[in-house]
């Protein structure tokens, strides 16, 4: 058997697995997994694949790291499964995956790390996008979150790193780049914030057809960044927005540091200097306290704020957080509201699919004739070969169960 690398939780995990996958290239026989501890079903998840690796290949060597391990790794290492349990700072080591030396155990202070090294990732395997990490950590302490804990404080990689890893990947022939990071708007390399990088990192990198941004806090976006949306064409008109509720006193018990309106106003705000963007947002369904009516705001805040894609997630409290204190909502009420959120993103996912008919696309071709368009819609060409990678423009004659139906331009 030759190396496995299996992947949890969010696109900054992704990218670190290319890491591990360089640094363990060789290695045959083993298997890599890279935890979340987002939620507690996540690490559920983690602990499930974690057993069932070992059943299917019980002469593998078992390396297991990410979030879940940082956070508790007295139980992973009480796990007969595994042979290796690494940290988030260890695992990006490339000394940590030799056969011997350093201990079954190697998990250090998260919170004592203060730098963000560089970490060239030629590209993703089988992919026409890929990652770049150009932040960790996060300061901020929102009460359901126990991110920071695996994460350690914010830090932010410099420029010259960044633009480096950027070109790497698009020589190798990626065409699209997203930057990410634990709390990517909290950017901050030597008073250089997020809107400034990105300004640089174009200029850098003129071969970079499309670049876009992962989750974004709209408590932190800059000027800066605002001017690139409005003006930069090679800036994707994407966003992603971590929301997470549309009520305010949920927000408030969250620690979020935006209320409702601002929200509402950054979405109006970004459609005005930017016409037909997509927004999409995390939110969470059945947070503590959380009634009926409060509930409903967030409801009413997709149809509001126009959120076509949508990550809704249950509530799912996690020990040692605040918000696992809290009065809880019952764990079926919680899903019952999840299935409402996602059924509202849905109506609203085709509001504005349909709302793009008539209108020209440029499609990353992904495989055979499907592909995203710039505002990260789904597309299937009508007809035409073509190949992963490929830009093509189109026209969109039709939506189809959130797909975009297009038709190539000559």
């Amino acid at each position: 058997m030759s190396l496995e690398v299996l992947t949890f939780g969010c696109r900054l995990n992704a990218y670190e697995s290319e890491v591990m996958r360089g640094h363990a290239r060789g290695q045959d026989n083993t298997i890599i997994i890279n935890t979340c501890a987002v939620t507690a079903e996540a690490e559920r998840q983690s602990r499930q694949a974690i057993r069932r690796a070992r059943r299917k290949s019980p002469d593998a060597r078992i390396i297991v790291t990410g979030c879940a391990v940082q956070i508790d790794p007295d139980r992973y290492a009480a796990m007969p499964e595994i042979d290796l349990v690494l940290g988030n700072r260890e695992k990006l080591d490339p000394n940590a995956f030799a056969q011997t030396g350093g201990g079954r155990v190697r998990v250090g202070d998260i919170m004592m790390v203060r730098d963000t090294a560089p970490h060239l990732v030629a590209g993703f395997e089988g992919r026409v996008r890929a990652f770049v990490q150009v932040q960790n950590g996060c300061d901020h302490r929102c009460t359901f979150c126990i991110i920071p804990y695996g994460r350690g404080n914010s830090r932010s990689l410099p420029l010259a790193d960044i633009t480096a890893q950027t070109r790497k990947i698009v020589d190798g022939g990626t065409r699209e780049i997203v930057l990410t990071g634990v709390d990517l708007t909290s950017y901050d390399n030597h008073g250089m914030g997020l809107g400034s990088m990105v300004r640089a990192l174009l200029d850098a990198v003129p071969d970079l057809p499309r670049l876009r941004l992962s989750s974004i806090d709209v408590a932190e976006v800059d000027d800066a960044l605002m001017d690139l949306i409005a003006h930069e064409p090679r800036l994707m008109p994407h966003l992603h927005l971590s929301l997470q509720a549309g009520d305010d006193m949920v927000l408030k018990r969250m620690k979020r540091r935006h209320s409702h309106g601002q929200a509402l106003a950054f979405c109006d705000r970004v459609r005005s200097l930017r016409p037909g963007i997509a927004l999409g947002a995390d939110l969470i369904a059945g947070f503590p306290t959380e009634t009926e009516a409060m509930f409903q705001r967030s409801l009413d805040l997709i149809e509001a704020a126009s959120l076509a894609f949508l990550h809704v997630f249950p509530f799912s409290g996690r020990a040692d957080t605040p918000a696992a204190r809290m009065p809880q909502v019952p764990a079926a009420e919680r899903k019952a509201r999840a299935a409402r959120l996602r059924e509202a993103g849905t109506r609203s996912l085709a509001r504005y699919l349909e709302a793009r008919i008539g209108e020209t696309v440029e499609v990353l071709i992904e495989r055979d004739r499907r592909g995203r368009s710039q505002h990260y819609a789904e597309v299937r060409l009508e007809r035409g070969a073509y190949a992963p990678g490929d830009l093509v423009k189109a026209t969109v004659t039709a939506a189809v169960d959130g797909v975009l139906i297009a038709v190539a331009r000559d």
